[in-house]
């Protein structure tokens, strides 16, 4: 980031009341703040209390926007924002001081802004009220968060499994989500050891009171623990009290129990510095709610701020809890999580030293990872990525450099074409071909004419035509793949109007200059892209026993060869699948009208069906673009094919930390490591075999570590910056 972003900030939140949403406003200021954004906050709601905007006045680059008390609306009186209140507020701030991003919070909200259409590409939407679970996510819901997305620049995700949600259900999201978890405050005072409890030993919990978080019940425990023998106060903080039309009464209920009930003492509303300190002077945090909640897919902020009060929590045996303290965590709350279940929760804390002192020490290392720095370091990087520096050859430049890009398919260059259009001093136009030999001449020449680069995708017709019209002064730079070698398009190009021919891999670029002749000085090597910021993902539970293949059609890609090394392993270990991911090859004309592509598919469906050894192992699944939540679940993936230009599959695969396995396609010597390459799917099968549990993940993590260096995102652009500004 080389310049100060202008950020803009509005939560469908009231800042008055202290929630999690609420606290999520505050946290992302102070992040955005510290990682060196100019931020203005824009309130809901009339201040009625600074509680939570008072810290965010004097940090650098903040402002509070208060549309009440300036009335930027009329007739907004005390009644908060409405979501089409809050998109014109918003779109009236921007044209008077245009900001590069919009961070948004709330689905009703962020769906008014897209309908609106004033912050198209600018949207960085954090989104939690969202369907769940694959039962709950309608068509009309997904074409919704479709709109979000496509408007929207990013999606930010508070949970890897939300984010995986997301991307499975919505194609439009897959590589616009990040991860952007809950952040605390590091603390600004002491924090008492806590190795001896209090006598009464002190429950704590803050944040909003309603009839899920189970707060009505917890009102119980120091009496229900009175009757174990365990002398025990709850101390609560906070102010909004939820009146819940599916639990009448529930808010009157709830009022009366924080103010009458012995052992039971209500600090109200606090400045969440304050909170803090309440928490910190207690003994254990409750974070127990209602079993519905179990499959959330959002994590308690609460859980955070207690652990890094050092304080232990009682909180539901959860898959997201596990993820995050560990299923050995000792206070979970067993059962069914009823009221005696957290009593016995409690106890358990209270009457074992070192089941209290482990859960204090799980619940601090969890919250040491989402502290308000690592959020601001987190924001620093995705920002660096949004908004990249300008190159130093293009700064000085009187106008813009004009690059042009073209070609008939384009999937490999989109997240380059991203980087390139987000370049300051670069403006970039598109010529894209409707078949690989179709276009619109007159467009063609257009983009010729205007470009002082040209970047064609594939060396086919597109290279040729682009070769012999360019501007004397302008400069072509041509991608060659594979396939065109073993056409005429190389010898029809125009070499002499080519500045720079890009080959994916040593092993290709030879076989290029053997068989056109090119000057060596006219073809360089610039691999593939990964992403792999977007790949790094933490693996599912059973991982380390699934090969993984992407794509399998044609027939040289070889699923043959792995299921020879799937029924090796399974001969030994039943454990062992094979997931596939990739189109059938019935989908493409080109493959299934060669009659001997469709006897090689037929004997390999043949196989898996009859197979006594591969029965049930092999998951074929859908072709599409979320492979990063799909990589989650593969812990090996399969090169078999019988040649290849790079292959993206395993270096993808590396990315995601599964370990890759290859035969040696010519060429794969000259991209992959040798140690990854193995002679034949016996060998293979061997070496995967080989891994226990703790050598497959130290394995993982070194191809993961050879990806970034080799192949990152970020490393290939620099590659194509340098090439084009040069």
């Amino acid at each position: 980031m080389s310049r100060t972003v202008n950020a803009l900030v509005y939560g469908d939140v009231d800042l008055n009341l202290i929630d999690g949403s609420a606290v999520w406003a505050q946290s992302t200021v102070q992040a955005l703040s510290r990682a060196g954004c100019r931020t203005r906050l824009v309130l809901k709601a009339p201040v009625h209390t600074g509680r939570l905007v008072d810290p965010l006045t004097g940090l650098p680059g903040v402002s509070v926007v208060r549309p009440h008390e300036e009335r930027l609306l009329p007739g907004l009186a005390d009644r908060p924002l409405s979501p089409v209140q809050a998109s014109q507020v918003l779109a009236g701030l921007d044209e008077d001081d245009p900001c590069d991003l919009l961070v948004l919070r709330g689905r009703r909200l962020v769906a008014r802004v897209v309908a609106d259409g004033c912050f198209d590409g600018r949207i960085w939407a954090y989104l939690t009220d969202i369907p769940q679970s694959a039962a709950e996510m309608t068509e009309e819901a997904r074409a919704e968060l479709g709109r979000i997305a496509e408007a929207g620049a990013r999606l930010l995700c508070q949970t890897e499994e939300l984010r995986c949600l997301l991307e499975t259900w919505v194609p439009e999201a897959v590589g616009k989500c990040l991860l952007s978890p809950p952040s605390v405050p590091e603390p600004d005072f002491d924090v008492p050891e806590h190795e001896r409890p209090h006598d009464p030993f002190r429950l704590v919990y803050t944040g909003k009171f309603a009839p899920l978080w189970n707060t009505l019940p917890m009102t119980r425990l120091p009496a229900l623990l009175a009757e174990d023998g365990i002398r025990a106060e709850l101390h609560t903080v906070g102010d909004k009290i939820h009146d819940d039309p599916a639990h009448p009464g529930f808010q009157t209920a709830m009022a009366r129990a924080l103010a009458a009930t012995p052992g039971v003492e209500h600090h109200g509303g606090q400045p969440r510095e304050e909170a803090m300190r309440l928490a910190a002077d207690c003994d254990l945090g409750l974070g127990w709610r209602e079993p519905a909640l179990d499959a959330s897919l959002e994590l308690s902020t609460k859980v955070l701020e207690f652990g890094a009060l050092g304080l232990p929590v009682v909180l539901n045996r959860t898959p997201a809890h596990e993820a995050l303290l560990g299923e050995d965590y000792p206070l979970y709350v067993p059962g069914r999580a009823a009221l005696e279940d957290a009593a016995a929760a409690v106890a358990r804390a209270v009457r074992e030293p070192e089941a209290r002192r482990l859960a204090a020490e799980r619940c601090r290392s969890a919250a040491a990872h989402h502290t308000l720095q690592v959020a601001a370091d987190r924001w620093r990087g995705h920002l660096g990525a949004a908004f990249p520096a300008a190159p130093a050859a293009v700064i000085a430049r009187p106008r813009p450099l004009r690059v042009g890009v073209a070609g008939h398919d384009l999937k490999f260059l989109t997240r380059l074409l991203d980087h390139f259009r987000a370049l300051p001093g670069l403006d970039v136009r598109v010529d894209a071909w409707e078949a690989l030999a179709r276009h619109d001449p007159a467009a063609s020449r257009e983009l010729a004419d205007w470009a002082d680069v040209v970047v064609v995708e594939w060396c086919g017709p597109a290279a040729v035509w682009y070769s012999r019209h360019k501007r004397p002064d302008s400069r072509l730079v041509i991608r060659l793949h594979r396939f065109e070698l073993d056409a005429d398009w190389p010898r029809q190009v125009a070499i002499d109007a080519v500045d720079q021919v890009i080959c994916v891999s040593t092993y290709y670029a030879r076989r290029t200059l053997e068989h056109t002749g090119w000057p060596e000085s006219k073809v360089t090597v610039i691999p593939n892209w990964v992403d792999t910021d977007q790949l790094d993902r933490p693996k599912a539970p059973g991982a380390r026993f699934r090969l993984g293949m992407i794509g399998i059609a044609p027939s040289r890609k070889r699923l043959d060869l792995g299921l020879d090394v799937l029924e090796t392993l399974r001969a030994e270990d039943r454990r062992w699948r094979l997931s596939v991911k990739s189109k059938p090859p019935w989908e493409y004309w080109w493959i299934w009208s060669k009659p001997e592509e469709r006897a090689h598919y037929d004997a390999v469906l043949r196989r898996i069906q009859t197979s006594p050894l591969l029965e049930g192992a092999v998951v074929f699944d859908d072709y599409g673009t979320d492979v990063a939540s799909w990589l989650r679940r593969i812990g090996h993936v399969l090169s078999t094919s019988d040649d290849e230009s790079f292959h993206l599959a395993p270096a993808e695969g590396m990315a995601s930390a599964a370990v890759p396995a290859l035969l040696p396609w010519p060429g794969a010597d000259e991209i992959y490591d040798t140690r990854w390459i193995h002679p034949d799917p016996a060998a293979m099968a061997a070496s995967i075999a080989t891994l226990d549990r703790t050598t497959w993940q130290s394995t993982g993590d070194t191809a993961r570590t050879q990806a970034r260096a080799r192949f990152s995102l970020n490393g290939v652009a620099r590659a194509w910056t340098d090439l084009l500004v040069t």
